[in-house]
């Protein structure tokens, strides 16, 4: 079983890894689309940045992460992004089986394994770089078969911009909603961060057992459909 976790646009700016080698992740056959972005991304003037990537002058750090791409320190991939979903999720507590149980969908990486040494960066699933343009046509075609070819069964838990890079079929969605039915956007990232690290500890096969797995770990879960859940956040 594959957890399939968004990124964050925040990230822990530090590392003490050696810098980038492509060779160095998960999924060779992504490194020619890895190369390209990276290329694109630490060649970006400060006025293309910010219009690519919708920044402010504010956030210039953000754009200096991307200027230093092949020489800024790593950390395993799992560590480097923060916010409310990985705060939930609390990877460092997580032992390395349950880790291995956990991928990232990537803008600029494509598909992480939780170990996977990678620097601070700043790219989002929506992004539209010159060049390049937008991201899902350039990763559909290398990325689909990528996650077609995950064994087991996957709980895809990206968010919209994320999934567009290329869809899976068959994996489990898992919906946050209010006892309504109508979709949580404020406690959808806790509330993903929370069932993440509770199936990475207890891997599942099917749709009623993850079911029970979200349930036990406190979260009011219910299969909605063959591959589909609802989380109801009270």
């Amino acid at each position: 079983m594959i957890v399939l976790l968004p990124p964050s646009e925040t990230k822990n700016p530090t590392g003490t890894g050696e810098p980038l080698a492509l060779s160095a992740l998960s999924f060779p056959e992504l490194n020619p689309v890895r190369q390209r972005l990276v290329t694109v991304l630490s060649g970006l003037s400060p006025e293309e940045g910010r219009a690519a990537l919708g920044l402010s002058e504010k956030q210039e750090q953000e754009l200096k992460h991307n200027l230093v791409l092949r020489e800024a320190a790593t950390m395993p991939a799992l560590d480097r992004y923060t916010g409310v979903l990985f705060d939930s999720l609390d990877a460092p507590t997580l032992p390395a089986g349950a880790r291995a149980r956990l991928m990232v969908g990537s803008a600029l990486f494509g598909l992480l394994g939780a170990e996977d040494p990678v620097p601070a960066y700043r790219l989002s699933g929506g992004s539209r770089l010159p060049g390049v343009g937008g991201l899902p046509a350039l990763w559909k075609p290398v990325l689909g078969p990528v996650l077609r070819g995950l064994d087991g069964m996957v709980v895809d838990l990206r968010s919209g911009a994320y999934g567009a890079l290329a869809p899976l079929p068959g994996a489990v969605a898992v919906r946050v909603v209010t006892a309504e039915g109508k979709v949580v956007s404020h406690f959808n990232k806790a509330t993903k961060g929370l069932l993440a690290r509770a199936l990475a500890q207890a891997p599942v096969e099917t749709v009623d057992e993850l079911v029970d797995v979200a349930r036990a770990a406190g979260l009011e879960a219910t299969a909605t459909g063959r591959w589909t859940v609802e989380i109801v956040h009270a």
